[in-house]
């Protein structure tokens, strides 16, 4: 199943990423953007209807407190040898797709966990991708911190591991060719956008969990924030031109981004209940404003805080740059190259 929308250029699929992406052309794709399960075991269809039905699993429920009810999240450390060994061909596989369909110079920005990065990240290079760095996302969640389970009371002084406080953006680069400078003029690709001409685009990021005005937009158990994907989505790009890929889209975040700033998008998900949710969520959430003003004027989104003048977020408000360069059809539109 296809959904598009040629006035924005976006496209997405109900597919199985790795059948798309063996079936892509090569060196189509510029950037790819993705939350993938980088667990694995947590988006299989048992653990799912476990979600789904609120019961047991890999799923953790946090409690409740402040009046506030949290949401779920996934629990590694029950993962044992076969899934670890089945995470490490999972992105194996995807890391040998991405190698063809990318462009030279082009880069992969995938969010991963503490506890597992290193299976993430090795097979990526191992496919043959440089390592560039991380991103950084400082969020603040539930995630560890927790008192020995069932010996809370006798060991209150202990956490059996830290709170964590970021999430890590696995940042590679398919090798360019030659110079950077050359790779930009062939393949518009091999460097990040720039937040201004001052200022480049760093590798810590404040964050927050996604609002709860967004939770209603798109209930998804992974989803991220619009005012931190605009920000990832905007910096694949350097030149402002070529098309963003999230082969996991779950419920269209990082879609939904592209849009906001203009960029054209793919969204690949298997899961049709998630497929469905992306499909109705995209376009409120490219519209929504991570300040909670939710307002939209003369094609702008607004950004979560202020930034100085002459940069792309200047008056707290996330542009659609437009690019003089000449034009060719993608997806049967007109997009600026």
């Amino acid at each position: 199943m296809i959904k598009s929308n040629a006035k924005v250029n976006y496209r997405t699929y109900l597919a199985d990423a790795f059948d798309w992406l063996e079936a892509r052309d090569e060196n189509s794709i510029h950037a790819i953007v993705t939350d993938p399960p980088y667990g694995l075991k947590e988006y299989t269809e048992i653990e799912k209807a476990k979600l789904r039905n609120g019961r047991g699993g890999v799923w953790r429920i946090p409690p409740a407190f402040d009046g506030c009810q949290r949401s779920p999240l996934p629990r590694f450390t029950v993962l044992n040898e076969a899934d670890i060994e089945s995470l490490r061909t999972f992105f194996a596989n995807f890391a040998k797709q991405a190698m063809r369909v990318l462009v030279p110079g082009g880069h992969i920005m995938i969010a991963t966990n503490p506890l597992l990065s290193h299976f993430v990240y090795f097979p990526i290079m191992e496919a043959g991708f440089e390592k560039r760095g991380e991103i950084i996302r400082l969020v603040q969640t539930l995630r560890g911190g927790d008192r020995p389970k069932n010996a809370h009371e006798e060991f209150r002084d202990v956490s059996v591991m830290p709170r964590s406080g970021w999430e890590p953006w696995g940042l590679f680069r398919k090798p360019c060719e030659g110079r950077v400078q050359d790779n930009l003029r062939k393949w518009g690709t091999g460097g990040l956008r720039r937040v201004s001409g001052e200022s480049p685009f760093l590798d810590v990021i404040q964050s927050t969990t996604a609002r709860k005005e967004e939770r209603k937009i798109a209930p998804h158990p992974s989803l991220k924030p619009q005012a931190f994907m605009r920000q990832l989505v905007r910096a694949s790009l350097p030149l402002g031109r070529g098309v963003i890929l999230d082969p996991f889209m779950g419920s269209g975040s990082t879609i939904a981004a592209a849009i906001a700033v203009g960029y054209s998008s793919i969204g690949i998900e298997k899961d049709s209940t998630y497929y469905s949710l992306a499909v109705r969520s995209i376009p409120a959430l490219a519209r929504f404003t991570p300040n909670g003003t939710n307002r939209k004027s003369g094609g702008t989104f607004a950004a979560a805080k202020r930034f100085k003048a002459g940069s792309y977020q200047e008056s707290s408000r996330i542009h659609r740059e437009r690019d003089c360069r000449p034009s060719r059809s993608i997806f049967g539109t007109s997009e600026r190259i």
